[in-house]
């Protein structure tokens, strides 16, 4: 009997490398010289095409769909990491107005500033 797992099904996996955003795309550049293609739902793309972020050690989770091709775990999985020092951070954002963190970046929804980015530590 086969089993075929829907790509929602699939077990995740973690992908690192330099993340490089490129006419509206984002790819992440591998340790062994390889380009893979990134895709995500709305609000991880937002992460993902950040220009602070450009040229960063990046790290996600998702699966490939294809050799060159990744999808991205939804946005409310997390599935976003920058190395910052070598230290494995999640991806947030932060308004020093109104002390309010988010996980994408954009305008405080109570102020309007645009949130700074601020990386974390991750949950234990």
């Amino acid at each position: 009997m086969s089993l075929n797992l829907a790509a929602s099904d699939q077990a995740s996996i973690a992908l690192r490398g330099k993340l490089t955003q490129q006419n509206g795309k984002a790819f992440l550049d591998t340790a062994d010289h390889k380009r893979v293609s990134l895709s995500a739902d709305e609000l991880t793309t937002k992460i993902l095409l950040d220009d602070r972020l450009n040229n960063s050690d990046f790290e996600v989770l998702g699966h490939f769909t294809a050799a060159d091709q990744f999808a991205v775990d939804p946005f409310e999985k997390r599935p976003a990491y920058v190395y910052v020092n070598g230290k494995r951070k999640v991806v947030s954002y932060w308004c020093d107005v109104c002390y309010i963190r988010t996980y994408s970046p954009g305008k405080c929804w109570c102020c309007q500033k645009y949130t700074d980015l601020d990386p974390q530590d991750p949950e234990p």
